[in-house]
């Protein structure tokens, strides 16, 4: 069974920064993401990656400021956040996905994404 671990979320003043982790076990996939949600909020999308070519896609909310990547054995999915806001305060849950997808109308859709983590709360103090 296929598994996904977040790490490394916690309370950080805005303008400072975050690096996430996702440990995937128990299987392999072809595209992961990042996404949020925060209360009251429906989930969003915040990045993706392709792990075969490396290709990654961003939020516009997030682009220049947040850094997806993978490690060279693709088990473990990073998020660098650097320059947080306030409005970056969310639970942030990292998801796989199994079947083909490679534009940004899919990978930044939930629904493409078949294994989900439980999720690593981040917040950011103004």
């Amino acid at each position: 069974q296929v598994q996904l671990v977040e790490s490394g979320g916690g309370l950080v003043q805005a303008g400072g920064s975050l690096r996430l982790s996702c440990t995937f076990s128990g299987g392999s996939f072809i595209a992961m993401g990042w996404f949020r949600q925060a209360p009251g909020k429906e989930r969003e999308f915040v990045a993706a990656i392709r792990l075969s070519a490396g290709s990654t896609y961003y939020a516009d909310s997030v682009k220049g400021r947040f850094t997806i990547s993978r490690d060279n054995a693709w088990k473990t999915m990073y998020l660098q956040m650097n320059s947080l806001k306030p409005e970056d305060t969310a639970v942030y849950l990292c998801a796989g996905a199994s079947i083909p997808t490679s534009t940004y109308a899919n990978l930044s859709n939930p629904s493409r994404y078949a294994t989900w983590g439980q999720g690593t709360q981040v917040t950011v103090s103004s």
